[in-house]
């Protein structure tokens, strides 16, 4: 008689419970080969778009050259404690040259291409994070990619049509916060057809998540309890588009300069360029 297969559910349910975006690491090395086998297995086990794989990792483990991403990254000391920083780069570069190679119409060079490639990226990262997870690592995302592009694909001698999407730092966690919150399920899952959220709606959905936030931001720092104040902020949302965090005016800045990094790294040729 064979024996029943296991049912995994619950173990990938576990696995969602324990996530956690990990700030302090241990100066522990991964296991030798570790890396490399999570990432093979995240590429086959994820999806990509036409199967094009337009995607390259940059593994950084010496200790200079993650200095150098340190400053790069507003110098998160995240990034020198723990032993692997990977770095998720769109890449047609690769494919580009295979084309050539083969004398066949030269494409993957617009903003489409950048688009599919990106999104092969961000899904390769998520997947291999969910892997160093299971393994009982740490990981977290690093939202300063973006900002530092540009200086990034410098140290990283990222050709043209490569460009960093997101980094992870990856290592054996130094702490243990609590999981974060979340918006609830009546915000953002919708049935057929997007419903626009009432007043109502808005107030209910994000009550939680505005006392949770002031909690996290207020009583866990004098100093950016001073800045609140300073800046006249009474609420999570002014918060958020304040001068210390998403500053619109900032942040349009970094959007001129994504779009012309993209143009200068061959993203927005003409057909056959």
């Amino acid at each position: 008689m064979s024996t029943p297969e296991p049912d995994l559910a619950p173990a990938f349910a576990a696995l969602m419970d324990r996530h956690r975006s990990i700030r302090a690491y241990r100066s522990d090395p991964l296991p030798e080969g570790l890396a490399d086998a999570v990432l093979v297995q995240a590429l086959q086990g994820g999806s990509s778009s036409g199967n094009l794989n337009l995607v390259s990792v940059v593994k950084t483990q010496d200790t200079a050259r993650r200095q150098a991403l340190w400053a790069l990254h507003g110098e998160q000391d995240m990034i020198l404690q723990a032993p692997l920083v990977l770095t998720f780069c769109a890449d047609s570069h690769r494919t580009r040259a295979w084309l050539a190679q083969r004398d066949a119409r030269l494409g993957f060079a617009d903003l489409v291409s950048w688009h599919t490639a990106a999104f092969d990226a961000m899904l390769l990262a998520q997947t291999a994070a969910l892997a160093f997870e299971s393994h009982g690592l740490g990981i977290c995302y690093m939202g300063t990619t973006l900002f530092a592009m540009r200086g990034i694909a410098d140290l990283l001698e990222l050709p043209d049509n490569v460009l960093p999407v997101t980094s992870l730092v990856v290592g054996w966690p130094d702490e243990a916060p609590p999981q974060r919150d979340r918006l609830p399920a009546t915000a953002w899952i919708h049935d057929e057809r997007y419903a626009r959220p009432t007043p109502g709606r808005i107030d209910a959905d994000f009550a939680a998540r505005e006392l949770r936030g002031r909690q996290r931001y207020l009583a866990s720092s004098p100093r950016m309890a001073a800045l609140w104040q300073e800046h006249g902020i009474d609420s999570l949302a002014q918060y958020y588009t304040s001068p210390i965090k998403y500053d619109p005016d900032r942040f349009a800045a970094f959007s001129a300069d994504i779009e012309a990094l993209l143009a200068e790294r061959g993203w927005r040729r003409s057909p056959g360029a």
